[in-house]
């Protein structure tokens, strides 16, 4: 199975698709929270949202819904990746709830060939996330620095690092 893309796989226009898809929990949403001390009542409090909210229900934490996106995306676009440079855009398009199911995709915008260093490239990316009934809830543009084939293989292939394994007597 591929991990990630040389600079030459990635083809402008292209779209990949990511899968499986993630039901959020509501032990995901409070676990997330909780670990990066995000405590709005909205995601956390089922009483308060039920009483002050117009969703009457809690709301899952964006950064959750983008860190799911990204995380799917990762064995499509960014599995071989130098360095993400840079998050151009984010926009959180409607609320996800629990037990929602995201789903992603990424179409490749844009790619540029580095003009200091002639093994890698720049791919210019675009992710949305969207529920069980299509709806989207999540769009983010990221660049992403990615390696060459002649990186790649300078530095031992698709698994550069992977130790062999010494044989038992």
């Amino acid at each position: 199975m591929q991990f990630g893309r040389y600079y030459e796989e990635f083809d402008v226009g292209a779209t990949y698709r990511h899968w499986p898809g993630k039901t959020v929990t509501e032990y995901d949403d409070h676990l997330f929270c909780l670990l990066t001390m995000n405590h709005h009542p909205l995601h956390l409090d089922a009483h308060y949202a039920e009483q002050t909210t117009d969703f009457g229900k809690n709301v899952v934490v964006g950064n959750y819904i983008y860190s799911l996106l990204l995380g799917m995306s990762v064995p499509d676009v960014s599995g071989k990746a130098i360095a993400n440079l840079e998050v151009e855009s984010l926009r959180h398009v409607a609320p996800t709830f629990h037990g929602d199911t995201i789903y992603g995709e990424t179409r490749v915008l844009d790619k540029v060939e580095s003009k200091s260093k002639d093994d890698r490239g720049i791919v210019h990316v675009e992710t949305i996330g969207y529920n069980q009934d299509g709806t989207v809830v999540c769009i983010f543009r990221r660049k992403v620095m990615v390696p060459k084939r002649s990186y790649g293989e300078a530095r031992g292939g698709d698994q550069p690092g992977r130790p062999e394994p010494i044989p038992r007597d």
